[in-house]
């Protein structure tokens, strides 16, 4: 793809399709459809890796084509006029959505290196608009990927070793190499190699296209349970994962709902596989249930839990357990002890790719398959998707999958035999279909656990009638009339395009424009300034002991109860609240040591006097089994559908023999109500992409803005 415009040869490409004959530039309609889905995925803060290609296609074919119109002495200057105006409202659209997020300035420079992704939309843009290409342009080329170390220059420094582990390299110095990794030939040319089909993917499932739930194709339950230990059961669903791995499937997207026993099926599935050593990444929170597991399951190995510098780690163990906050300390000697296998537990945190942690993790996982032909790879989440499809990115990555850029040999192969290209509809529940294939296993608990109990979503609207509630309220009114002020000095700067408007009519995204701002300097903004952030911190603090009474009340009829809050000053009144109440409770905070948080839910789960468990929605969200308690009180909401799942579900897993009911306490007539109605609407994206439901496709915007959002059509009127 060429760099400059003026190296674009643009007399060279003809266009011959009759489609086009009566458009001078049939190119341009193109570039403005795909320039507004850009700029719609800027204001809504989802520009992704896809995206960020598109821009830079988009920025390179108007220049293209702006010389190409130039160059043109066959058209009249009244249309080579409008064609110029045309493009210059394209680049307009592209400066604007660069002033909204100033990483894309950089893919605006003309002299903007290319990748082969970029290379192929082109292309395939251009090839929708009639022209001609030469041959040299329809053919595309991967440019070989270098593969960066798994200790970045960076976190050198802060490499630690282990005074076991070099006591583990001293007693076998080799490792045993595996010739399996350089079996076979090259990987043979294939009909989609030129293809960008990245964007195509993730349509496919935005759209659930094809339907039915993103589950593989599994094998039957054996006859037989060879696997669990003596006094255990593994359960049907569990079992037929199991022979999916015996059957030598190695890397899956265990996406089941929460509470349908992830972790089980992750330690017996390394040992079906002979996955040892075996590395779990997971939150620090989970980390001594894990090895509570591995003990419980496979008995015969032994797993280590790493802690800070990791001092007290066996060597020699089977399966090593260390959390993603101190997994950039231990990355050199994680890498060179010969892993076989690795499980990313709560694999949803690392979607954003930018992120150390992510790049850690995938960093890992490159250099297990650099030493291991088939190692067993496993990413566990019952929530993959928070706001958007290219949430997978990460995870695919991680799997082998795709390489970001594009699908990785084995998925290529796949699409490839489906005999379709992304320009057939139909390509796109085929596409589907083969990344499911690759090893997405999603089941509900309604389908495999049918004996497990209903779960209820209850919401309990409180009046906060006090003058802090009042407070509040006013508060939340100026916010809105500053939004909405800002509104109408960017309508009334419009001029005359802003009097096309119709009483009572808003321009959409003018207000998805302020809100955006609003939410990036209330994300800046330091304390004491009233943001969106600041008000729903006050309201959880006002429904504090409203919420905590209501808990006491339902101890006192149903027994055991789990707290979930947000902030710790309202985890803090709520165990006063007990205690002044005669309630005995246990807290589970983030701060905890993992010995201390484990005692607290055994505590919980074993002793009869302890009726409440306090816990906080991030650092208790996942992981835990609290199934002695069947009602759950969420005093605060959530900012997302996932993490509101993911603490529900705490109770209602497998093992829970009662109806689950969840009790939201939202404070009534303030932006709480929105919120939740926001999170509700957020279920629709995991029910297309994964369940194949044919649910109505919601806004991808976050909780967040599509909240202030609505406050600044309120304070306008329009809602």
């Amino acid at each position: 793809m060429p760099t400059t415009a003026t190296a674009t040869k643009p007399s060279a490409r003809r266009r011959t399709s009759s489609a086009h004959r009566e458009d001078e530039a049939p190119i341009i309609p193109i570039l403005a459809r795909k320039v507004r889905e850009v700029e719609a995925k800027a204001q809504r803060g989802k520009l992704g890796p896809t995206n960020r290609v598109k821009f830079q296609v988009i920025a390179f074919l108007v220049r293209e084509e702006r010389a190409r119109v130039k160059a043109d002495t066959d058209l009249a200057d009244g249309v080579r006029a409008e064609l110029l105006k045309r493009l210059d409202g394209v680049a307009t659209i592209l400066a604007k959505t660069a002033a909204r997020d100033t990483s894309l300035i950089q893919l605006l420079e003309a002299d903007q290196a290319t990748s082969p992704v970029a290379k192929r939309m082109r292309r395939d843009w251009l090839l929708e608009s009639g022209a001609e290409l030469a041959p040299d342009e329809l053919i595309i080329t991967d440019v070989a990927p270098v593969q960066a170390p798994v200790v970045p220059a960076a976190l050198a420094e802060r490499q630690v070793v282990p005074a076991q582990i070099e006591a583990r390299r001293e007693s076998n110095p080799f490792l045993a190499p595996d010739l399996a990794l350089h079996a076979g030939g090259a990987t043979p040319r294939r009909r989609l190699d030129s293809w960008e089909l990245m964007g195509p993917l993730y349509k496919a499932f935005e759209s659930g296209a094809g339907g039915g739930a993103a589950t593989m194709d599994l094998p039957e339950m054996p006859e037989f349970d060879r696997l669990s230990p003596k006094g255990l059961e593994i359960m049907r669903h569990q079992s037929r994962f199991l022979e999916s791995v015996r059957a030598g499937h190695r890397t899956f997207l265990l996406a089941d709902e929460p509470g349908l026993g992830k972790t089980a099926e992750s330690v017996l599935a390394a040992s079906v596989a002979g996955a040892y050593p075996l590395l779990a990444v997971v939150p620090n929170v989970v980390k001594m249930n894990w090895a509570r597991e591995v003990e419980r399951w496979t008995p015969q190995r032994r797993a280590t839990v790493v802690s800070g510098d990791g001092e007290d780690i066996d060597a020699f163990a089977d399966v090593f357990i260390v959390n993603y906050e101190i997994l950039d300390r231990h990355l050199s000697w994680l890498g060179q002890i010969g892993l076989k296998g690795m499980v990313v537990d709560e694999a949803h945190f690392i979607k954003n790719l930018t992120s150390q942690r992510s790049q850690n993790v995938l960093a890992l996982a490159t250099r297990i398959r650099e030493q291991v032909r088939d190692p067993l790879l496993l990413a566990l989440t019952g929530t993959p998707l928070i706001n958007d499809v290219e949430d997978f990115d990460a995870i695919w990555r991680f799997l082998g999958w795709t390489t970001g850029q594009k699908p990785g040999p084995e998925l290529m192969a796949k699409l490839d035999a489906t005999g379709l290209t992304p320009a057939d509809k139909a390509f796109y529940p085929e596409a589907r279909s083969a990344v499911i294939s690759m090893g997405i296993v999603r089941r509900k608990k309604k389908d495999v656990a049918k004996d497990l109990p209903d779960k209820l979503i209850a919401d309990l609207p409180v009046e906060l009638d006090d003058e802090y509630g009042r407070s509040i309220r006013q508060a939340e009114r100026e916010l809105g009339e500053r939004l909405a002020a800002r509104y109408r000095r960017i309508i009334q700067a419009r001029g005359d395009r802003g009097l096309a408007l119709a009483p009572g009519e808003v321009d959409d995204d003018i207000v998805r424009l302020v809100a955006q701002n609003e939410l990036e300097e209330s994300k800046a903004a330091g304390a004491g300034t009233e943001n969106v952030f600041t008000m729903v911190r006050r309201i959880g603090q006002a429904k504090a002991l409203l919420a905590a009474d209501y808990a006491v009340q339902l101890h006192r009829s149903v027994g055991k109860v789990v707290f979930f809050a947000k902030h710790i000053d309202v985890m803090d009144a709520a165990e006063q609240h007990f205690a002044a109440s005669g309630l005995k409770s246990v807290s589970i905070r983030g701060d905890q040591s993992t010995p201390a948080r484990q005692d607290a839910i055994d505590a919980f789960n074993n002793d009869p006097s302890v009726g409440m468990a306090v816990c906080s929605l991030t650092a208790a969200g996942v992981g835990l089994n609290m199934q002695a308690a069947s009602n759950v009180v969420l005093a605060e909401l959530s900012w997302t559908a996932a993490e509101q799942t993911q603490a529900i579900d705490r109770v209602h897993r497998i093992g829970q023999d009662e109806p689950v009911t969840a009790w939201r306490i939202i404070a009534a007539h303030t932006i709480d109500t929105k919120i939740a109605e926001l999170i509700d609407s957020k279920q629709g994206l995991a029910a297309r992409a994964l369940d194949g439901a044919a649910v109505e496709e919601t806004s991808s915007d976050s909780v967040q803005l599509a909240a202030l959002m609505h406050l600044t059509r309120q304070a306008l009127g329009a809602e």
